[in-house]
C-alpha cells in the first residue's frame, strides 16, 4: 500500500509536547503538530487571543507567514506573551501543490510570569512538629465567574481543595526540585468548583523531601532547605463583566492541626480519625478556633510552572489473596509489585490501631519481609516504621488513603491491636507515577521475551516520580547513571519527555561552577563524593542528546550546552592522558570486574563526541572542531590503552569491557569485526549467560545484534537459568530487580531499573527501528531488523513524533514475511539481514511495504 495521496487534517497539537497547557511561562513556547496526509512542503502558524479569528488564519500574536518546510515543531516568535492570557493557535500545511488542510483550534495559557500577589505563609510550628498543617480560607463571590485559576506553590507537597472538593487529580505535587534553588508552582481550572456567596478554600501541606524528618543514609534530615511546610497561593478569578479579582495567601488565612498526625514520603503516614474536624474545607464550618498564619520568606528565588506531565493514581487493583495469618493480622497479595498507595475502608473499634505495612517479600510463615528494603532507614522502627501507615480508627466507617508518600510493594500486610476483620473488599492498590503516555509495544511468539519486556516496563514506570528514580521503595533516588541507562527504554515505550527537561533543570541547578555532577539528583547534598563521575552523570550529555534523536527537539540540547561544556571541560582539565577512572564502574557485576579506567573513558569519549556534535548543530564551529579532535583524542587513547591487536580484546576481556567499547563506536573500524567475534565467542563459551554489571547490560545485547550477532544477543535475553533476565522472570519477578542473584545479601531491591536495557533492546536489535540523527525524531528512520531463526513471530510498535511506525515478521522456515509501516512524512532506510557484508539497502517512502526475505539476504517486494 503506497502512502495516502488525499490531504488530510494536521492532528496532535500541542505546546511545549503537552496538549493544550495551563500555567505556561515559557516566553518562547514550542508548537507542534502531526501531518497525517501528503508529505508537508510548508506550513502557516497563527496565534493569537480570539478563537474565531485564529480558525479564520488571523492571529494578534503571531502569523507566522507560509514557511517552506517539512518541520512540524516550531518555536512560538510573535509579539510577547502576556500573563494569564488564552492563546489560541492552529497550523495550515500545504503540500506544495496548491493543496491545504487547516488544523483545529488548540489552545495554551499562560502562568503568572512572576506576577504573584500572594506571600508565603505557615502555621508557625518549627520542622520538627509531627502533625501536618491545614490552613482555610472564606471568600465571597458576587459576580458571575467566567473563569478561575489557582495558581499554587509549597515548599513541601500540598492537597487543594475548594469547597470541599479537591482540585484537580495530581498527586504528590509540586514535584521534588532542589528547593533552595527552584519551586515549581502549579494551576488548576477551578472554575466548575467555585459558587456565588461565601466559598472556601483548603490546604493541607506534607513535608515532602523538604521537610524530611526520618532518618536515612541520604542525609534528606540535613538538606540545606529544611523547613517546617509552606506555601504561596494566588486564586484569579476573572468575572464575566470583564474584571478580576485575586484570593491571595495572607494574614486572613487560618490554620490548624488535624487528623494526619505524621507524614514523611520515604516511610509513611500516621492518621487519627477521632481529631477529623469534619467539614474543615467548607464554607459551612466554624474556624473561630483556627489560629493565625505566620509568613515566611520564599524556599527559593525561582518559583518555576510545573510543565510536565503529573503524577496521578493510574490504576486500581484489588488483591489477587488475602491470607488471614490471625485474628488481627492479614497479608494481601496484589499479584505484582509496583510503586503506589493503599486505599484502605475499615469499621472497627474506637480506638483500634492498624498499621498498613508494604513490602516486596514474605518470611516463609507468610508475613511481610521489610528487610530487602528497609536497610538504608536509620529511625525508629517501632514508632516509625518503614513503609507503614499507621491508622487510629474512630469507631464508624474509615477510609484512608495517603496523599504525601508512596510506596514499593507487591504485598500489603494489615495488623491491627485488637481483632478486626478484613477481606478483599476493604483495600485496594492505586499504581502511582508519572502520567505519561505509552508509546510502544513489543509482541512476539516467545512469552518469555515479551514477559521480561513487560517487566522492564513495569520497572520504569514505578521508577517515575516526577523525575526518574532507582527503586521506589528503599531510596527513591534519582541516580543519574540509572537514568542514563534507561533513556531508551524510556522513550520507545513512553512519551516522557516533559519528566527529563525538568530532570534536567534539576541537573543543571545540581551543577557545581566547576562542572561536576552528583550521583543521585535532585540531592539534599549528598553524592558530591569520590565515585560521582563519567558512567553515572553522563546524563548532562545522554538525555538532551536522545530527546534530540527521539523527539527532534534541540532545545534541551541548547539549555544544557554550557552545563555539557563545563562537565566535559573539568573531566579533561583532571585526565592528561586523556583517560579517567572516575566513576562507580561496573556496578553489581555477576562476578566478573571490569577495568574502571576503562568503562569511565568510554563515557568520556561519548560526553566528547556527543557535545561536538551539538556544537555543530547549535552552530558553535569552533567548539564543533576542538572537541571533535577532543573525542578522537580519547578514543585513540583507549585504544592505545586497552585494545590487543592480536587477540582483539579489551583490557581483561569482560564481556563489559568488549561490549561498551564496541556500542560506544570506539573500536577501530578496521578491528570491529574481530572484536565483536571475540565477545561473541565469550558469550557462547558463558553458554549465553550474562556476566555483566549495569554497563554491560546495557550495552551487550546492542553491541552484539549491531555487528553481525544478533542470534547470540537473543539467546541473552530468553535465557532463563542464573544469570540472566529470565531467571528473575521464571522465579516469578513482575519488574527488574537489582541483583542477578536471587540470594544475595544486599543491593536486592526487587524493583529496579538499572538493567532495564532490555525494554528498550527488542525494538532495536529484533525490530530494527533507530532514528537518524541527521533527521531526528523519526523524520528518516533507519531501520535494521534482525530475523533470529527461534522466533516464528516479532512486532514492535513505537509512536513517533510523526506517526506510529510498526516493524513486524513472521518465520517460515528460512523465508520471513517482513512488513513495515512507516508514517506521513517520513523515509526510512531498509538494511536487509544476511546480505552480505553490511546488508542491501532499501529506500523506503511513507506507508506500508511488504518483503519476502530468505536468511541469505535474498528478497522481494510483495507490496509497497
Amino acid at each position: 500500500m503506497a502512502a495516502a495521496t488525499a490531504c488530510a487534517q494536521p492532528t496532535g497539537l500541542r505546546t511545549n509536547h503537552l496538549t493544550d497547557p495551563l500555567g505556561v511561562d515559557d516566553t518562547a513556547p514550542r508548537l507542534e503538530w502531526r501531518n497525517e496526509g501528503t508529505p508537508q512542503a510548508t506550513y502557516s502558524v497563527t496565534v493569537g487571543t480570539d478563537s474565531a479569528q485564529v480558525a479564520q488564519g488571523r492571529g494578534s500574536a503571531w502569523e507566522s507567514g507560509t514557511v517552506r518546510s517539512d518541520a512540524r515543531l516550531v518555536t512560538y516568535a510573535g509579539k510577547p506573551l502576556q500573563p494569564f492570557t488564552v492563546y489560541y493557535w492552529r497550523v495550515e500545511t500545504g503540500d506544495g501543490k496548491g493543496g491545504t488542510e487547516k488544523s483545529r483550534v488548540a489552545r495554551f495559557e499562560t502562568g503568572l510570569m512572576g506576577q504573584w500577589r500572594g506571600a508565603w505563609i505557615s502555621d508557625g510550628h518549627d520542622k520538627d512538629h509531627r502533625a501536618a498543617p491545614y490552613f482555610r480560607k472564606t471568600f465571597d463571590v458576587t459576580k458571575t465567574i467566567k473563569s478561575a485559576r489557582a495558581y499554587i506553590s509549597a515548599g513541601g507537597l500540598f492537597v487543594l481543595t475548594v469547597n470541599g472538593q479537591r482540585a484537580g487529580d495530581h498527586f504528590l505535587d509540586p514535584v521534588y526540585t532542589r528547593y533552595d534553588r527552584r519551586c515549581s508552582y502549579v494551576t488548576f481550572d477551578i472554575t466548575p468548583l467555585l459558587r456565588g456567596g461565601r466559598n472556601a478554600l483548603g490546604v493541607v501541606l506534607g513535608n515532602g523531601w523538604y521537610n524530611h524528618q526520618a532518618l536515612a543514609v541520604w542525609d534528606f534530615d540535613r538538606a540545606p532547605w529544611r523547613n517546617r511546610p509552606t506555601f504561596c497561593m494566588d486564586v484569579r478569578i476573572t468575572y464575566t463583566d470583564g474584571t478580576t479579582e485575586t484570593v491571595a495567601t495572607d494574614f486572613s488565612w487560618r490554620t490548624s492541626d488535624g487528623p494526619l498526625v505524621y507524614n514523611n514520603i520515604y516511610t509513611g503516614e500516621h492518621y487519627d480519625f477521632n481529631l477529623v474536624q469534619k467539614g474543615w474545607d467548607t464554607p459551612q464550618f466554624d474556624g473561630s478556633k483556627w489560629q493565625g498564619v505566620r509568613l515566611r520568606s520564599a524556599p527559593a528565588p525561582l518559583v518555576w510552572s510545573q510543565q510536565m506531565e503529573p503524577i496521578r493514581l493510574t490504576e486500581s487493583i484489588s488483591p489477587v489473596k488475602v491470607t488471614r495469618i490471625n485474628d488481627s493480622t492479614y497479608v494481601c497479595d496484589f499479584g505484582r509489585n509496583m510503586a503506589g498507595v493503599t486505599e484502605v475502608r475499615m469499621k472497627g473499634e474506637k480506638g483500634t490501631r492498624l498499621r498498613i505495612s508494604h513490602g516486596e517479600r514474605l518470611h516463609g510463615d507468610g508475613t511481610l519481609d521489610q528487610s530487602n528494603i528497609d536497610v538504608y532507614y536509620r529511625g525508629d522502627k517501632k514508632t516509625e516504621p518503614f513503609q507503614t501507615d499507621i491508622l487510629t480508627l474512630s469507631g464508624g466507617d474509615d477510609s484512608f488513603r495517603a496523599e504525601f508518600s508512596y510506596k514499593g510493594f507487591r504485598y500489603v500486610q494489615v495488623t491491627a491491636d485488637r481483632p478486626v476483620t478484613l477481606g478483599s473488599g476493604n483495600i485496594t492498590a492505586h499504581f502511582t507515577h508519572s502520567d505519561v503516555e505509552t508509546v510502544g509495544s513489543i509482541s512476539s511468539s516467545e512469552p518469555l521475551l515479551d514477559k521480561t519486556v513487560q517487566a522492564a516496563r513495569m520497572a520504569y514506570i514505578s521508577n517515575l516520580m516526577g523525575y526518574p528514580t532507582d527503586c521506589p521503595q528503599r531510596e527513591k533516588n534519582g541516580w543519574t547513571g540509572d537514568g542514563h541507562l534507561a533513556i531508551e527504554t524510556a522513550f520507545y515505550n513512553y512519551d516522557a519527555i516533559t519528566v527529563y527537561e525538568k530532570w534536567l533543570a534539576d541537573h543543571r541547578d545540581e551543577q557545581q561552577p566547576n562542572g561536576v555532577l552528583p550521583d543521585i539528583i535532585p540531592t539534599d547534598g549528598w553524592g558530591y563524593g569520590t565515585d560521582n563521575g563519567l558512567d553515572w552523570t553522563s546524563t548532562i550529555a545522554i538525555i538532551p542528546w536522545n530527546i534530540y534523536l527521539f523527539y527532534g527537539d534541540m532545545r534541551p540540547l541548547a539549555e544544557c550546552y554550557d552545563n555539557m561544556k563545563r562537565y566535559v571541560d573539568y573531566v579533561d582539565s583532571n585526565s592528561p592522558e586523556h583517560l579517567s577512572a572516575w566513576g562507580r564502574g561496573d556496578w553489581v557485576p555477576v562476578k566478573t570486574q571490569s577495568d574502571k579506567l576503562l568503562t569511565s573513558s568510554i563515557y568520556f569519549f561519548a560526553d566528547a563526541t556527543i557535545l561536538s556534535k551539538a556544537a555543530a548543530l547549535l552552530g558553535h564551529d569552533d567548539d564543533h572542531r576542538r572537541y571533535a579532535r577532543l573525542a578522537a583524542d580519547i578514543r585513540d587513547a583507549i585504544n592505545a590503552r586497552f585494545l590487543n591487536r592480536e587477540t582483539a580484546v579489551y583490557a581483561g576481556g569482560s564481556q563489559t569491557e568488549m561490549s561498551l567499547a564496541l556500542m560506544w563506536k570506539v573500536v577501530p573500524d578496521d578491528m570491529t569485526r574481530r572484536v565483536a567475534a571475540r565477545l561473541a565467542e565469550k558469550v557462547r563459551a558463558n553458554d549465553w549467560h550474562l556476566d555483566v554489571g549495569v554497563h554491560g547490560a546495557k550495552a551487550i545485547l546492542n553491541a552484539l545484534s549491531e555487528n553481525g550477532y544478533a542470534e547470540d544477543a537473543y539467546r541473552i535475553a530468553v535465557q532463563d537459568t542464573y544469570p540472566s533476565w529470565g531467571w528473575w522472570i521464571v522465579n516469578g519477578a513482575t519488574t527488574l530487580l537489582e541483583n542477578w542473584n536471587l540470594k544475595a545479601t544486599r543491593d536486592i531491591s526487587d524493583n529496579h531499573i538499572m538493567f532495564g536495557e532490555i525494554g528498550a533492546w527488542p525494538y532495536k536489535g529484533l525490530g530494527g527501528i533507530f532514528p537518524d540523527e541527521r533527521q531526528p525524531g523519526f523524520r528518516h528512520i533507519n531501520l535494521r531488523p534482525n530475523f533470529v531463526r527461534d522466533l516464528r513471530h516479532f512486532e514492535a510498535s513505537h509512536n513517533s513524533p510523526y506517526g506510529t511506525i510498526v516493524s513486524k515478521w513472521n518465520r517460515k522456515g528460512k523465508t520471513v514475511a517482513y512488513t513495515v509501516t512507516l508514517p506521513p512524512n517520513t523515509t526510512a532506510t531498509l538494511t536487509i539481514p544476511g546480505a552480505g557484508d553490511g546488508g542491501k539497502t532499501v529506500e523506503l517512502e511513507a506507508g506500508t511495504h511488504s518483503f519476502e526475505i530468505k536468511d541469505n539476504g535474498r528478497y522481494k517486494r510483495v507490496s509497497r
